[in-house]
């Protein structure tokens, strides 16, 4: 987990603990023998607060030995004790919800989780039973593994319940205003981050967008907030300009809170932020102005890029067709600017070309090619190769390797992107080295002026 989370979690158990006090201090001394004892409430409610009064002098002892135990392992065991021994007690909730802290407190994330739920199950509007169990799931979530997803899941419905039950609770008897309002805001924070995780998760862009924001202007240095608000807005085809203040202060944040991630964010933001302007120029000063700014300045934009079709009239102009790579083609072929396109494929049709691709599909008389790297990830093919003679059988090459290939243009279809060659020769043996492939297909970035 990171520091920064953590303390933060901290903070809002540290609120709800500080009832734990309470009933020590109402009885120091051996209770009167048939004088009922008061003990005060662990949990807020939706009907208002009343004192509970344990009425037998050994179970109010016992819960307050419990209570004032200080060693977390022995106080486990003492509060276990007294459910045990009186399952029916008028305290039973708020020593429960002791337990989990307590579990808390002595890091037993197992105990602590389970007791958590068994909490759900005698108040489901518990807010601190909500509230942890919200944020590890997301932490847990955090590690990967298979359960990944469902812990995700898991954690947006304890926060969705968190949130519902927040309007309807009530201050707990000896709060002070100021002291439930900050605890209140604590619990809101934790449960927009966790159903904000959730959304992303699910690629629910709106609302992931929604809960991190709150998240974020409740506390503007969470790194994980920032960097999935920032996820929130760039993941989403098109993107929001907003992500991309915000994953430059994702940078800036992880400078402190996780130095291992740095270089990929940065090179993630450079490239959305590439993509969207169509150069990287301004990138370098946005991360300055993230770097001390917690907050996205008003009127915060960034100029997009020319269409597709004004881009390749650009790259016609700058650069001969024999001297474009492949991934220049077809961007250039798929643009929609029908004179570019025209200029490229007259300047490519007809004549041989060596290449390298990926095998998507193999017959002794046609392969399927992915030739850029992003076809390559998608296992997509963009050149369909007829050879002039069928691929001995000892000469096949195998679907998902890597082979350079020679073949002429005859014909393409813009979309999706399928070149058709002919006269197709293997030039190097399957499991020979090959180059490298041709650039990823993408918007290419526009020089600097």
């Amino acid at each position: 987990m990171k520091k920064s989370l953590v303390m933060f979690l901290l903070v809002s158990v540290a609120l709800c603990a500080a009832q734990q006090a309470a009933p020590g201090a109402a009885q120091t001394g051996a209770p009167q023998a048939g004088a009922p004892q008061t003990a005060a409430p662990q949990q807020q409610a939706s009907a208002p607060a009343q004192k509970k009064e344990i009425k037998n002098p050994a179970e109010y002892n016992a819960y307050i030995a419990a209570v004032q135990t200080q060693d977390p392992n022995a106080k486990a065991v003492a509060i276990e004790s007294f459910l045990q021994t009186y399952p029916n007690s008028v305290m039973k909730e708020d020593a429960t919800e002791l337990l989990m802290k307590t579990y808390q407190q002595g890091g037993n994330a197992q105990k602590m989780i389970e007791t958590g739920k068994k909490l759900l199950q005698m108040n489901p509007k518990n807010l601190t039973a909500l509230a942890l169990l919200a944020y590890m799931n997301r932490m847990q979530a955090q590690q990967g593994g298979p359960q990944a997803q469902q812990m995700l899941a898991e954690a947006g419905q304890y926060a969705q319940q968190g949130l519902q039950a927040l309007p309807t609770a009530t201050k707990p008897e000896g709060y002070q205003d100021a002291d439930w309002a900050k605890m209140k805001e604590s619990f809101t924070t934790i449960f927009h981050s966790a159903l904000g995780n959730s959304a992303l998760a699910a690629k629910d862009y709106a609302a992931a967008q929604q809960n991190l924001l709150a998240a974020v202007q409740a506390s503007p240095n969470n790194f994980l907030d920032v960097y999935q608000l920032a996820l929130s807005y760039l993941e989403p085809k098109p993107p929001v300009v907003d992500g991309l203040f915000w994953i430059a202060r994702a940078v800036a944040l992880a400078q402190k809170d996780a130095p291992q991630a740095v270089a990929t964010i940065q090179k993630y933001g450079a490239s959305k932020y590439a993509r969207y302007h169509g150069t990287d120029q301004g990138w370098t000063e946005l991360l300055q102005t993230a770097q001390n700014s917690p907050t996205m300045p008003q009127g915060f934009t960034v100029a997009p890029a020319p269409s597709p079709a004004d881009q390749a009239a650009e790259m016609v102009k700058e650069q001969p067709v024999a001297k474009m790579g492949f991934g220049t083609w077809v961007f250039i072929l798929t643009s929609g600017n029908q004179q570019a396109a025209q200029e490229v494929w007259d300047g490519i049709k007809g004549k041989s070309l060596q290449m390298v691709g990926n095998v998507i599909s193999a017959t002794p008389t046609k392969l399927m090619l992915a030739a850029t790297e992003d076809a390559i990830q998608a296992n997509t093919p963009e050149v369909e190769l007829t050879m002039t003679a069928p691929i001995p059988a000892k000469l096949m090459p195998k679907v998902g390797s890597q082979i350079t290939f020679e073949g002429t243009p005859d014909s393409y279809d813009a979309q999706p992107f399928l070149i058709h060659m002919v006269k197709g020769t293997l030039v190097v043996r399957p499991g020979a080295a090959a180059a490298k492939p041709a650039a990823a297909k993408k918007a290419p970035v526009r020089k600097k002026k």
